[in-house]
């Protein structure tokens, strides 16, 4: 609820005679995009801190996820209605800065939330400030792609160490043997990821790009230099497994769920969001093995893993009273410090405190793939990229068709060049 309502409601209540807790306490509007689990579990870290906090109540709405949810943002806040406080992906941020939608946070913000930028992993942090290293958002998680691995049907092979973990899975040479071995034993879609289009497609693509060094834009230039040539063997790695018949044939998110949960694939690229799937039908037993997650095989030199963050941000509003930036900023180092609850939907806490305790820890197989914090590789810094980006729109028009095998790995390179560019000149 903004300011001034607030005051004409407070000044109705005395009126009337009403008084109390109730009356007194700060009320802070909350946007988020969060649905299924993420939302169960963002709902109930509310209610927690609305019951722990009589002073400062929490007033929550869900909103549509991606493209929708950040145009009323943008409406939103550039006519004074936005919240006080919203959810916010740090690979939108780059768009964000172009519009002027959040308000930069200071290093007094940082002493009223109760953090320090030293609190956050440095990919995280990195993510959520400007060019310059100004901080505009609070990272909350990094979620990432990993590896979820049928342990049961690999138990006993060379591909798992004795801790269980996949193993010799180290250069493209050795994915294609692993995966060839794997459809030699039955299995029919070694590797199962969504390989129609979309968020799957591009998260392996730009994985396997980054991994080579690649770069998106370079001063403004998209595929500058040998980055075109980069990001076609990354097409071209897809495009082989595709054709071998290693990967599924146009597999929608949904079918690549069901194809490693239903034994077909021996693993599955996927989000860290999927870990609780997984803990539910191994609870249920309704899966037939034992699986396990680790990072992304790094098989293209450099270690890199797509990775992206939920973060707090608070929009920028002129007229936002300091008693409610102080109450979102209490709410913000509340839930940070709370973040173990967030941990258990697959997602690694931005909060560094959190992933050392021993509560984290003994999360498996959070603890075992958290590692990838060191080489988490966030979305290209620029207003093309992102959730709900023209980089999307590249995926589904040029990258998937080539690994299907309908445009050469550079056809889609050079078109997905030219369309790009043209948004940025």
């Amino acid at each position: 609820m903004k300011g001034k309502y607030a005051k004409l409601i407070a000044s109705a209540a005395i009126a009337l005679g009403l008084s109390g807790p109730a009356m007194s306490a700060v009320q802070v509007e909350w946007w988020d995009f969060l649905s299924g689990g993420d939302g169960v579990r963002m709902k109930a870290l509310i209610k927690q801190f609305n019951d722990e906090h009589p002073d400062i109540q929490i007033s929550a709405t869900t909103l549509e996820w991606g493209q929708p949810f950040y145009t009323k943002v943008r409406t939103s806040v550039l006519v004074g209605q936005g919240p006080d406080i919203m959810t916010y992906h740090l690979s939108r941020l780059p768009l964000a800065l172009e519009e002027g939608v959040l308000s930069p946070i200071t290093d007094a913000d940082l002493t009223t939330a109760g953090l320090t930028k030293d609190d956050f992993f440095p990919a995280a942090l990195e993510a959520a400030s400007d060019p310059d290293g100004q901080m505009m958002a609070f990272p909350f998680d990094i979620h990432a792609i990993i590896t979820y691995y049928n342990r049961t049907a690999l138990e006993g092979t060379e591909w798992l160490d004795a801790d269980g973990n996949l193993t010799g899975i180290d250069s493209e040479e050795n994915m294609l043997r692993f995966l060839t071995w794997a459809k030699e034993n039955g299995f029919s879609d070694p590797l199962s990821f969504q390989s129609e289009g979309g968020g799957g497609t591009w998260r392996i693509f730009y994985t396997l790009f980054r991994q080579q060094g690649g770069e998106l834009v370079t001063d403004g230039e998209v595929l500058a230099g040998d980055n075109l040539d980069k990001a076609a063997r990354a097409i071209a790695v897809m495009a082989d497994w595709r054709a071998r018949g290693l990967v599924p044939e146009q597999a929608s998110y949904e079918a690549s769920v069901a194809l490693f949960s239903g034994g077909k694939s021996v693993i599955s690229i996927n989000g860290v969001w999927e870990v609780p799937t997984y803990n539910d039908m191994r609870d249920a037993g309704t899966i037939a093995f034992e699986w396990f997650a680790n990072d992304t095989p790094q098989i293209l030199g450099a270690p890199a893993t797509w990775a992206d963050s939920h973060a707090f941000a608070i929009p920028n509003d002129p007229n936002m009273s300091q008693e409610t930036r102080d109450a979102v900023l209490t709410v913000i180092g509340w839930m940070e410090k709370h973040s173990i609850a967030w941990a258990e939907a697959g997602h690694i806490p931005a909060y560094v405190p959190t992933v050392e305790s021993a509560e984290y820890q003994a999360l498996q197989p959070n603890a075992t793939y958290a590692s990838l914090t060191d080489h988490a590789a966030f979305d290209p810094r620029t207003t093309i990229a992102g959730v709900a980006s023209p980089v999307y729109d590249a995926v589904d028009n040029l990258i998937a068709p080539a690994v299907h095998g309908f445009l050469s790995p550079e056809e889609a390179a050079g078109q997905m060049k030219e369309e790009l560019q043209s948004l940025l000149n």
